[in-house]
C-alpha cells in the first residue's frame, strides 16, 4: 500500500477540483497512482471538474464579509474563466459562502480553508460544486482574515477590488451606522489610491531604505553641498510618506483634509476615539 502524502492529495485536488477527502480516498483506492485516481473521481461524477481543471482562470470576484459585531472580517478571491460567470449571482453566492467559511474558521493557511465547512459542506466541495453548476474551471486564489476593535469593508467594481480596514476604537460601537459609514469611506480610499501602508510606522523597512537610496542618488546629481543633499533626500522621503501612507493621504472625498483628519472628524461626531490600524486590499488578478 502506497503512502498517501498531503502533497499528493493537494496535487490531485488541483488537477481535478475535487474535495480533499474525495482525493485522499481516490488515491488510497488507486494505491497512489495519480492517473488512476483521476479515473476514480470521474466514475464518481467528478468528471466535469477533472476535465475543466487546468483551464485558465483569469476572471472572478473578490468578496468580503463581516461578523455581525463588525470586529472580524474576511476577504477571498475566487477565480473563473470568463467575466460572464464572474458577474453571475450564483458565482458570487459561492464566493460569499467561502468568505463566510473563512470568517468562521479563521484558517491559518489555504489547506485549512479548503477543509473548513459552512452549512455542512467543505470549501473544497463548494468549489467543485461551482465547477459543476456553472461549467467553468474555478480556483480559490487567496484569502485574508482580520480581527480588531472595529472592521469595515468596501467592494469596488462589482468585485474587482475588495478592502478590509481595521480600527482601534474607544467609546465607539463598531456596528453602528455612523462608524461603518466612516470605515467604508476609509476603505474606499484604500481601493482608489492603494497606499503602501496604513501609517508611516507600518511601512516596511526595506521599502523605506529603497526610497532613501533613490532620493540620495537624485540629490547627489544636483551637485549641491552634502548637507543640502541630505535635506533634499529627507524632504522627498517626507513627500513619499504623505503620498503613500493612508492616514496622511489627501482624502479622496475632500482633498482639503487628510484621511486622519476625516477620521478624527468622525470620532468627534460619534463621541469617541478612532485610529486606523491596518488594511487588506485584494485586486482581482494581481500578483501576490
Amino acid at each position: 500500500m502506497a503512502d498517501i502524502t498531503a502533497s499528493m492529495v493537494k496535487e490531485l485536488r488541483e488537477m481535478t477540483g475535487a474535495g480533499m477527502m474525495e482525493c485522499k480516498k481516490a488515491l488510497t483506492e488507486s494505491d497512489g497512482d495519480m492517473d488512476k485516481a483521476v479515473d476514480v473521481l470521474r466514475t464518481r461524477g467528478l468528471a466535469a471538474a477533472a476535465k475543466k481543471a487546468g483551464r485558465a482562470t483569469n476572471e472572478g470576484t473578490v468578496m468580503t464579509v463581516l461578523s455581525n459585531d463588525c470586529t472580524t472580517g474576511a476577504v477571498i478571491e475566487l477565480n473563473c474563466e470568463t467575466d460572464f460567470v464572474a458577474i453571475n449571482d450564483k458565482f458570487k453566492a459561492y464566493a460569499e459562502r467561502i468568505a463566510k467559511a473563512a470568517l468562521n474558521a479563521r484558517p491559518v493557511d489555504m489547506d485549512a480553508l479548503q477543509a473548513a465547512e459552512v452549512d455542512g459542506q467543505s470549501v473544497a466541495d463548494i468549489v467543485t460544486d461551482c465547477i459543476h453548476v456553472l461549467g467553468e474551471n474555478t480556483t480559490l486564489a487567496r484569502f485574508g482574515v482580520v480581527e480588531a476593535d472595529g472592521v469595515a469593508e468596501y467592494i469596488h467594481g462589482a468585485g474587482k477590488i475588495g478592502v478590509l480596514v481595521t480600527f482601534a476604537l474607544e467609546g465607539v460601537a463598531p456596528s453602528t451606522e455612523l462608524f461603518q459609514k466612516c470605515g467604508r469611506d476609509v476603505a474606499m480610499q484604500v481601493a482608489a489610491v492603494n497606499p503602501v501602508a496604513a501609517t508611516r510606522d507600518a511601512v516596511p523597512a526595506d521599502i523605506i531604505e529603497h526610497e532613501k537610496e533613490i532620493y540620495k542618488a537624485q540629490a547627489a546629481e544636483s551637485g549641491k553641498p552634502e548637507e543640502i543633499q541630505e535635506k533634499m533626500a529627507t524632504g522627498r522621503l517626507e513627500k513619499f510618506f504623505k503620498e503613500q501612507c493612508l492616514t496622511e493621504q489627501p482624502f479622496v472625498k475632500n482633498p482639503d483634509q487628510t484621511v486622519q483628519q476625516y477620521v478624527d472628524e468622525c470620532a468627534k461626531e460619534i463621541g469617541g476615539k478612532i485610529a486606523i490600524t491596518g488594511f487588506i486590499r485584494f485586486e482581482l488578478g494581481e500578483e501576490f
